[in-house]
This record gives structure tokens, C-alpha cells and sequence, in this order.
């Protein structure tokens, strides 16, 4: 019975993990307008969204990849592979 418990423990930490890397459509988006060095009014004026909507994704995205500012996010989204290549050159 013990060792089921653990199982499921160790299961649910692996999926934990691989929810963390799979991005929304819309997060990566934001993601890659964040990268380039757009604001938050220059991401909501280029998808025709409000401010205030691009705010909370970053806010999510951020909480996601488990970082506090832009630097940390950029610098986890490359480790994480979830920005192209071509970013980096």
C-alpha cells in the first residue's frame, strides 16, 4: 500500500513538471513579443487584446517557468527550449 502512495507521489511530481513546459498557444506568443522587447502596451496593441489581459498571461507565464522578472523569464525560456534559435543569435 506504501509503496502505491509513493508511486502516485513521484507520478504526479513528473506531470507537474511536464505541465510546466507545455506552454498555451497564447503564452508562447506572448513569450516570444516579450523577447523581441515589446511592451505590455506594444503586445496588446499588436494582438488586439487589452492591457491589461497581456499582464495577467505574463503574470501566468512567469508563474509557470517560476521566475520573478523578465531576465529570469528569458533566460528560463531558453534552458527550457521554448524559444527558437534564432532568438539567440
Amino acid at each position: 500500500m506504501a509503496r502505491s502512495r509513493m508511486a502516485q507521489k513521484s507520478s504526479r511530481g513528473s506531470n507537474h513538471k511536464a505541465s510546466a513546459n507545455a506552454l498555451t498557444p497564447r503564452q508562447g506568443e506572448i513569450l516570444r513579443l516579450v523577447a523581441q522587447g515589446l511592451t505590455n502596451r506594444e503586445i496588446a496593441s499588436h494582438l488586439e487584446i487589452s492591457v491589461r489581459t497581456v499582464e495577467v498571461h505574463r503574470f501566468n507565464l512567469m508563474r509557470r517557468l517560476r521566475v520573478r522578472n523578465v531576465a529570469q523569464l528569458l533566460r528560463q525560456a531558453l534552458v527550457m527550449r521554448l524559444l527558437p534559435r534564432s532568438f539567440v543569435r
